[in-house]
């Protein structure tokens, strides 16, 4: 199940600059993570400064 982003997003980019399949992108306001390409590595996880990143 891919990851999801919630709406305590800053918006900062931290989690698109590390996603290494490149399936989250910016959206209006938050980011969003294309389910059809994560691969729920998590890695996006480990560097949201806001903690918004939920599995």
């Amino acid at each position: 199940m891919a990851h999801t982003i919630t709406d305590a997003c800053l918006a900062c980019g931290a989690c698109a600059a590390e996603c290494p399949v490149e399936a989250i992108s910016e959206g209006d306001p938050k980011y969003l993570i294309d389910a059809d390409i994560c691969t729920d590595c998590g890695a996006c996880v480990e560097v949201c400064p806001a903690d918004c990143i939920e599995a």
